[in-house]
């Protein structure tokens, strides 16, 4: 095996297999040559070369998405690392670990007018847990002692000593600081930067480690149960005749299906769920703003929770944000081993457990109430608003609403879908979906510029079939994430183009002008036939119904690529029918 010459690359590369990160996304480079030296040169890595850091940041995000494990990041020096910034604050929000190891150049060049420069030392700020700077080696032939010893020389070895303890300081310095990054990604499952300073030359190798590092011991993490806490939850709970359970973001099988069913044994509780949670139940209420936006005062003063549980992460629905400003709840708790958000402004409790533990807990010291019509009342509007929902599918003509009922139908069982954010991610949630398809989003900082990458990288690291879904703007942006050899073939990509922004449609203002279509809608003409021929995909577009119903028939079919598919739908209506929807619900 081979190994670069230089101490500090080779105690990352070891700490890194140390610490089990064994997917490792690589971007070329002159300055991190060291460290591609010893990632690629042991078979326990699986490393990937992607160009763009944009994309390959947003890649491995996909991959520790689905692995719920630290995947890392290696570029050069300068820019490169900035280009990683979205995806590192995407981990942040979003609780994925995410570790970016990046090349840099010695201090004393920093600042200098030496090439591809920046200050790089805690370059990422408070979007990470932890910032490694890390210390440059002493050059080797500072640390050899003169080869005999004469009186001559004494002066002389003893400063050669004196360099060998200042190289085993620093080393020891390097090993603590790299330690604590690679443990705090794991620990807060989040992003953590490791800043590397090489010195030139970079691309010397040898045969044998020259290090050994100290073993690390991990410290106890373990979330105790304050009994007292939960027990004053209990009796609050088992009190109240109107409580909801509001869940966003989470891993699939993350709650037990027998909390579920516990739950909704009570008469007293709703659970609304965004389906990006990835639970169901029969009694649970999906497609919150289906529910939500008809509702009128009186509606919303019958709804107002006593009490609301939250757990997961962040939430899309902007209506339910709204709700509960505005009805405040008497009790807030969210559960959350991390953190809790204070998205409604009357927070009172955050309870460090893992949901599971905490109902383990907590279940078994509340009261089930069977007089309260608190679920009963809104279980039969959700009946109605769903029987709304399919007679006004009826009455709309090919626009985005048609393509979301027909796309989301087909999406083949046991599968993945992952979701654009902005209008795609918001038509999704009005719909529902199969029981066995789990739905990620990168719903952290809710930006459209990696979901391509992400659903790439998900796509590598998942067992499923994966379907991705997004909108024009967003896929364009992304569009350097095909440029990737690692995309499996049964991958698929449906892009739904109205020919710009069509979400900003929806929005106050005035629309149809050259200011809007220019700087809101940003309009364009392009297509994504171009790009598919260039990146090997299948490509197939429709802008009909008849024509999008036949081909989904076929286009999740085994092939010797993966496929994309574009539906075109007229701009000027779907902000009419989406609009026109809530109304018709009412």
């Amino acid at each position: 095996m081979q190994y670069s010459k230089i101490p500090l690359a080779q105690t990352v590369v070891t700490l890194c297999k140390t610490h089990n990160i064994k997917h490792i996304i690589i971007s070329p480079g002159s300055r991190n040559a060291p460290l591609t030296i010893g990632f690629t040169h042991d078979i326990f890595f699986k490393c990937y070369s992607i160009v763009d850091e944009r994309c390959a940041a947003f890649f491995a995000l996909g991959i520790a998405q689905q692995t719920q494990e630290p995947t890392a990041v290696v570029c050069t020096s300068g820019s490169a690392l900035l280009n990683y910034y979205p995806a590192v604050s995407e981990a942040y929000y979003s609780r994925i670990p995410l570790v970016v190891i990046s090349a840099d150049r010695p201090k004393h060049l920093i600042d200098v007018g030496d090439g591809q420069t920046i200050k790089q030392k805690n370059v990422y700020g408070e979007h990470v847990f932890y910032s490694a700077n890390l210390k440059l080696d002493l050059r080797e032939d500072a640390q050899k002692p003169p080869e005999e010893e004469v009186p001559l020389f004494k002066n002389l070895e003893n400063k050669f000593e004196k360099l060998l303890g200042l190289q085993n300081g620093i080393q020891s310095q390097n090993e603590t600081e790299i330690h604590q990054a690679l443990h705090s990604a794991v620990i807060n499952s989040g992003p953590a930067h490791i800043n590397v300073p090489f010195d030139e030359p970079l691309y010397e190798r040898v045969d044998e480690l020259t290090i050994s590092p100290i073993p690390f011991k991990l410290p106890n993490t373990e979330l105790s149960i304050d009994a007292n806490e939960i027990e004053e939850c209990a009796e609050i709970w088992s009190n109240s005749n109107k409580k909801l359970i509001l869940v966003g973001v989470l891993q699939p099988n993350s709650i037990e299906e027998k909390w579920l069913h516990q739950l909704a044994k009570d008469n007293s509780v709703i659970i609304m769920t965004e389906t990006t949670s990835n639970l169901h139940h029969k009694d649970i209420f999906p497609g919150i703003d289906k529910l939500i936006a008809p509702l009128e005062d009186e509606d919303f003063n019958k709804l107002q929770p006593d009490v609301l549980l939250t757990f997961g992460g962040l939430v899309v629905s902007k209506k339910v944000k709204r709700f509960l400003r505005d009805y405040k709840p008497r009790y807030h708790w969210h559960v959350d081993e991390y953190n809790a958000n204070d998205t409604f402004f009357v927070l009172d409790r955050h309870i460090r457990l893992k949901p599971n533990t905490f109902f383990d807990v907590f279940l078994s010291g509340v009261n089930i109430s069977n007089q309260s019509q608190y679920k009963t009342h809104w279980l039969s509007i959700r009946e109605k608003r769903r029987m709304l929902h399919d007679d006004y599918l009826q009455t709309i003509p090919f626009s985005d609403f048609i393509v979301f009922d027909k796309i989301l139908r087909s999406i083949p069982s046991n599968s993945q879908l992952q979701v654009g954010n902005s209008s795609a991610i918001r038509y999704t949630q009005l719909f529902q979906l199969k029981n066995n398809i789990t739905v990620f989003c990168n719903r952290g900082t809710s930006g459209i510029d990696g979901s391509t990458s992400t659903a790439i990288g998900a796509a590598l690291a998942s067992k499923e079939r994966v379907t991705f879904i997004t909108g024009d703007l967003s896929f364009f942006y992304d569009s350097n994430a095909l440029w990737n050899n690692y995309i499996p073939n049964n991958f698929r990509i449906i892009v739904i183009n109205n020919s710009g922004g069509g979400i900003f449609r929806i929005l106050p203002g005035h629309k149809n002008t050259e200011n809007f279509d220019m700087f809101f809608e940003t309009k364009h003409n392009l297509d994504a036939s171009d790009l598919s021929k260039m990146y090997n995909f299948e490509y197939t577009s429709v802008n009909d119904e008849l024509a999008l119903t036949k081909v989904l028939k076929t286009f999740y079919e085994t092939s010797h690529q993966p496929k994309l598919l574009e539906i075109f739908t007229p701009s000027q209506i779907n902000d009419e029918i989406l609009l026109g929807y809530f109304e018709f619900i009412k």
